[in-house]
């Protein structure tokens, strides 16, 4: 099977983001692929850098139009939102199935310190199946710097995990060249300890900023990167992953007893 993921521009508004996703989707399924993951909390937008201010009215108006989408081509999408529940503001990641079917979402639990204020703490975990792919989500700073959300999918099954993320900026930076560049940040290395900690597929997406700190890449059980998106460019990458590689053997072999 064939996954993505997308690294749109950020949007200028959400009917922006929604026509960068109807892009990225149809390209991805363009080249096949069965499930396109899409960054963090692409709509609106990761909070302050302009995004568009998010209402529950607007959040449940773009779901369904990324359902829509969906259906069109077919493919699976995982769209990272922000997400209005019981009078909470959560940063979720939703998955919309190839027939527009919404599946359930995944919360970011594990919120950086920076954003206390922005959104509430979700307190559960959940896989996801598509196609016959077992599969976990984990968001940016979780992924980055708390192992353990991935790890919990994998020893529940999951075959790999998706990770929208949101680094770098439009307006200051260093512009990257080489993808797991040593004096490169940190984030593309925490991506192949995902993968190779657990024996399973990682694939992370991120915005196509100027001064982007990580590339949207898919990562391999033995922790190779096998597809990216070049830095600072709109587009996707694909990749045909080998479901028998993912065995979660090292993910299997933890003993939680000992911690």
């Amino acid at each position: 099977m064939k996954i993505a993921v997308a690294s749109p521009s950020y949007p200028k508004s959400i009917e922006d983001g929604i026509a960068q996703i109807a892009k990225l989707a149809k390209d991805a399924a363009t080249q096949q692929a069965s499930v396109v993951c899409f960054p963090e909390t692409y709509l609106p937008g990761y909070p302050g850098f302009g995004a568009e201010k998010s209402t529950p009215e607007n959040m449940q108006a773009a779901l369904k139009k990324v359902c829509a989408i969906a259906a069109e081509n077919a493919i699976c999408i995982i769209i990272p939102m922000d997400w209005f529940e019981n009078g909470e503001l959560l940063n979720v990641a939703y998955v919309i199935s190839k027939t527009g079917e919404p599946l359930g979402y995944q919360t970011k639990n594990q919120l950086d310190p920076s954003e206390d204020n922005i959104w509430a703490a979700g307190t559960e975990r959940q896989l996801f199946e598509v196609d016959g792919l077992k599969f976990g989500i984990t968001i940016c700073h979780e992924g980055f710097r708390y192992p353990e959300s991935v790890r919990w999918a994998a020893r529940h099954g999951a075959q790999i995990v998706f990770h929208p993320h949101f680094t770098g900026s439009d307006t200051v930076g260093v512009q990257l060249t080489q993808w797991g560049d040593k004096h490169s940040p940190y984030y593309e290395k925490a991506m192949m300890m995902r993968a190779m900690e657990n024996t399973i597929y990682f694939a992370s997406a991120g915005y196509a900023t100027k001064y982007q700190e990580a590339a949207s890449s898919i990562i391999s059980p033995q922790g190779e990167c096998i597809a990216h998106v070049p830095y600072g460019e709109a587009g996707v990458a694909v990749a045909e992953i080998d479901l028998d590689k993912a065995t979660g053997l090292l993910a299997k072999r933890f003993k939680p007893g000992l911690v």
